[in-house]
């Protein structure tokens, strides 16, 4: 049974799926935890994994089409939320083509970019950013990442 988390503060957003508002979701990320005056590092991870997270929903889970097509319905959301103890729960989420094989994805170096331009570490990159990671994903319907961190 799960328990529901007590929440501080939080803050939801959707952003359309191009590649532009990858900086978009970093400085949101920077503006919200601001009230935590959070030290640079630990605000440069969480920048960090965030970029990483809405990257590959925009490219991975859209397509680059999306970039180019204007099509409305490609969102990605990010939510922030503060937790008791400076823990810092930051999800994106898509309705995209979802992950096939979510362990899969998780390995270092394991990319589905048939051109070869990604080198597969997304996962691994918000892994070392983030104190826990978790990942959720249906073929067909979206992905949706939860990072969390404690700040110093």
């Amino acid at each position: 049974m799960r328990t529901k988390q007590t929440v501080l503060n939080e803050m939801d957003c959707i952003l359309p799926a191009k590649s532009v508002n990858e900086g978009v979701a970093r400085a949101i990320v920077g503006a919200f935890l601001a009230q935590l005056d959070p030290t640079v590092e630990d605000l440069s991870d969480l920048r960090c994994a965030v970029s990483e997270a809405v990257t590959n929903a925009v490219v991975h889970g859209y397509g680059r089409r999306n970039e180019t097509d204007g099509t409305a319905e490609h969102r990605v959301g990010l939510s922030i939320a503060i937790l008791p103890d400076r823990v810092v729960r930051i999800t994106v989420r898509d309705k995209g083509c979802g992950i096939e094989d979510v362990e899969r994805a998780r390995t270092p170096l394991y990319t589905t970019d048939p051109a070869g331009e990604r080198s597969g570490m997304g996962f691994s990159v918000m892994e070392a950013f983030s104190d826990r990671m978790t990942v959720r994903s249906r073929p067909g319907k979206g992905t949706k990442v939860t990072l969390y961190k404690k700040m110093k």
